[in-house]
């Protein structure tokens, strides 16, 4: 019930060693000029109490990753306003690109990922959001992320 990207899509194992750039299972930099964080985009099952969850990056402003950054480990640090930001994790089971998608991360209890909303649009993945998806296309999904090139877009 939850499928999860290593990296956000813009990084390249040739940024591993370098000083300025930075990736954790949480927290992405690179370049010391981009800055990303994983959270997790839920979508409920309908007629059941599951969810099911893409772990995502999504790319933040130097200063909501700085804040972000600073409250990581801080009890309470789910008081924090949503920060906007820009997805960066390329989901191929949707035939409209995810990438660049608009969001707002929430901050949740250490020891969660935050939770990643996408903008109420009528893309596929935001309408899923929104209303829920069927077991049939959590087979679906699984299908396409575990057979790549099997007819999973939607």
């Amino acid at each position: 019930m939850n499928y999860a990207a290593d990296a956000p899509a813009v990084w390249s194992p040739d940024f591993a060693d370098a000083d300025d750039c930075l990736l954790s299972s949480d927290q992405c930099v690179i370049l010391g000029q981009h800055y990303f964080v994983k959270g997790l985009i839920e979508i409920p099952v309908v007629g059941t109490d599951d969810v099911f969850s893409w772990g995502v990056w999504v790319s933040l402003s130097r200063a909501s990753f700085s804040e972000a950054a600073d409250l990581w480990d801080r009890p309470g640090r789910e008081t924090a306003q949503p920060y906007f930001g820009w997805l960066t994790t390329d989901l191929p089971v949707y035939a409209t690109p995810t990438l660049s998608l608009k969001t707002h991360v929430h901050t949740r209890p250490i020891g969660e990922r935050p939770f990643v909303e996408l903008e109420p649009t009528d893309h596929p993945l935001a309408v899923e959001q929104r209303e829920g998806i069927t077991l049939d296309r959590v087979r679906e999904i699984a299908a396409a992320v575990l057979h790549p090139g099997g007819d999973g877009q939607r």
